[in-house]
């Protein structure tokens, strides 16, 4: 594995769902899985994604977003990133209208302050292929698929949805945090249903405006914050008549706000925070040693 050589690197989190942000749009390299393997491993440099910024490939964007796993696998989206990529390029050109380009598509963002940056998180889909599912089902508000005993299963009749990235929502009338996630997380997510694996969410609606969740993100594991899955699982909830069209949804880092628009886009507002920026080292990916800290505005 080629080492990195000198990069400047931005952590930031939103609503805790540990971010890095690498930008190489003038740099014209890629990163290997191994390289991000690394430096997910290293404590100063953990993450829950990484934000690579490459040099813009559609006119009109501002850069295309390659989106890494803590497991070096790419992800098409991740709404909290977005936010964090929003505000560091609000920081750095003065404007508050920004678009990226990411595998899901083009994703327009305004940036009110860091406590308020909305996301067009595009249409979502519901057709079993485009989840994608290896089978078919003609209602995905509910599908086959249960964990525990067939007679009194823990879990059961999910629903599923693609907001740039599969995911698979089960309904539960129990707080979210009396199911072992961490245990049958990744059961699900490596289920033979999922062909590209899925994100695994519990859900627990509390009001027509108000559901909490707690997710499993593929190729990164128990998250104190998932944007698409937040998205997901608003979109899933509205769909069976549970919630309104705009929620608050509640994750273990705080709360979201998603509206389904009557255009059939998803609008995600929330925070973004600054943690701290550093360099990442040519002797070894792993390494890295603080800088400067960016101007403190973030919450």
């Amino acid at each position: 594995m080629s080492a990195i050589p000198p990069l400047r690197y931005v952590k930031m989190n939103g609503l805790g769902n540990e971010i890095v942000v690498l930008d190489l749009r003038s740099e014209g390299r890629p990163l290997d899985a191994g390289e991000v393997r690394a430096v997910a491993a290293n404590p100063k440099t953990a993450f829950d994604q990484m934000m690579v910024l490459n040099a813009p490939r559609t006119a009109g964007t501002d850069a295309f977003v390659t989106i890494f796993n803590t497991d070096g696998s790419e992800s098409s989206a991740c709404g909290n990133g977005t936010r964090c990529i929003a505000w560091l390029e609000t920081e750095r050109t003065g404007r508050d209208k920004l678009r990226f380009e990411t595998r899901a598509g083009i994703l327009d963002v305004a940036v009110e302050s860091p406590a308020a940056i909305t996301v067009d998180m595009g249409e979502p889909r519901f057709g079993w292929a485009d989840i994608p599912l290896s089978e078919p089902f003609h209602d995905t508000r509910a599908i086959e698929l249960q964990i525990g005993p067939i007679d009194d299963p823990v879990l059961h009749s999910p629903s599923v949805a693609n907001v740039g990235n599969p995911h698979v929502v089960f309904w539960v009338k129990k707080p979210v945090a009396d199911y072992d996630l961490g245990r049958f997380g990744p059961l699900i997510e490596n289920h033979p249903l999922f062909p590209e694996r899925v994100n695994v969410t519990i859900a627990h609606v509390t009001s027509r405006t108000s559901m909490d969740i707690r997710t499993w993100e593929r190729g990164a594991g128990l998250t104190r914050a998932c944007g698409t899955a937040a998205c997901a699982s608003a979109v899933s909830a509205m769909r069976k008549s549970l919630v309104d069209r705009t929620v608050t949804v509640n994750l273990p880092g705080g709360p979201l706000v998603i509206e389904w628009a009557p255009d059939n886009h998803i609008f995600m507002t929330g925070p973004a925070a600054f943690e701290h920026e550093g360099t990442l080292e040519p002797q070894s990916p792993s390494m890295e040693t603080e800088g400067p800290a960016l101007s403190p505005r973030a919450v």
